[in-house]
């Protein structure tokens, strides 16, 4: 496949990056017929299908996602010869998403977001609550933070440190109900619940509390709720200690239990090799999260 042309190969980056043939050919300046015949004969160059119809949108193939990451490489490495041309410096600039749970994204990344953009002035941080890796998987994210090591192959994990989870209460509940340390004290107390369907309760029976339903004051499926109503003196909650710590009001109960233990890792797609302003967050978050 030689002699790519560079206009086509434009098209299949603007498709890929906006997901439609009208909103690329608009970015472009061309016609959405001009653009479409360039798609296509791109992929009649390359002998494969880059792009499904979705309704009226463009969904790359597994090929199609192959191979962006190395058209956007194309794209950066042209940008930064029009600037060596033009005598600019290269800047680190953009925007990078970055995803993860609700309590993690609402109180441990935004001072992480402030120092980055304190040091990368260039680079927007988009901050994604999300739970899924498959927000990795369809480019939805950039960078994940995630509890659990991914099995995909495409992505690339790094696993930053183990934290650590205690129970909690607040200081007017333990007022209030004295202070629990074992989990016999915590047979007939309140406890913030999770979820309705006995997840959560077979995972607090794991973790060698007596409990059942009966004790459940309230629910919260989101972990930023959950610990709002721990806080308002609904029950007893889990929280990671780095949250904890930084939340005033709480206080730390069922001391004599182990300490519930889980990874962070930090999980990206196969693009960190190709772009710099995402080896910059990665890298940042990496040290931050340490």
């Amino acid at each position: 496949m030689s002699n790519l042309d560079w206009n086509q190969l434009k098209a299949f980056l603007e498709t890929a990056e906006t997901g439609s043939l009208s909103a690329a050919a608009r970015k472009l300046g061309l016609t959405q017929p001009t653009l479409s015949r360039q798609v296509a004969a791109i992929e009649q160059r390359m002998g494969v299908t880059l792009f499904e119809r979705v309704g009226k949108a463009m969904a790359l193939t597994p090929t199609g996602l192959d191979l962006l990451e190395h058209a956007r490489a194309m794209g950066a490495a042209a940008e930064a010869l029009g600037l060596a041309a033009t005598g600019r410096s290269q800047a680190v600039g953009g925007v990078v998403s970055v995803s993860a749970t609700d309590a993690v994204a609402a109180i441990m990344l935004p001072p992480l977001v402030r120092q980055l953009r304190e040091q990368e002035p260039g680079i927007a941080i988009e901050v994604i609550p999300s739970n899924a890796l498959s927000d990795l998987l369809r480019r939805e994210a950039d960078i994940a933070i995630r509890h659990v090591k991914p099995e995909q192959p495409e992505l690339i994990a790094r696993l930053i440190r183990e934290a650590t989870a205690h129970f909690y209460a607040s200081e007017d509940w333990v007022k209030a109900n004295g202070h629990p340390r074992s989990a016999e004290d915590a047979t007939h107390l309140p406890f913030v619940g999770s979820d309705r369907s006995g997840r959560y309760l077979g995972y607090l029976r794991m973790h060698g509390l007596p409990l059942s339903e009966a004790n459940f004051s309230c629910y919260a499926d989101h972990t930023v709720a959950h610990w709002a109503l721990v806080q308002q003196g609904m029950g007893i909650g889990a929280m990671m200690d780095e949250i904890a710590l930084a939340t005033p009001g709480v206080v730390r109960v069922l001391d004599d239990l182990l300490p519930v233990r889980f990874p962070i890792w930090l999980v990206t797609h196969r693009e960190l090799r190709t772009s710099k302003r995402i080896r910059v967050v990665f890298e940042a978050l990496a040290q931050g999260l340490a």
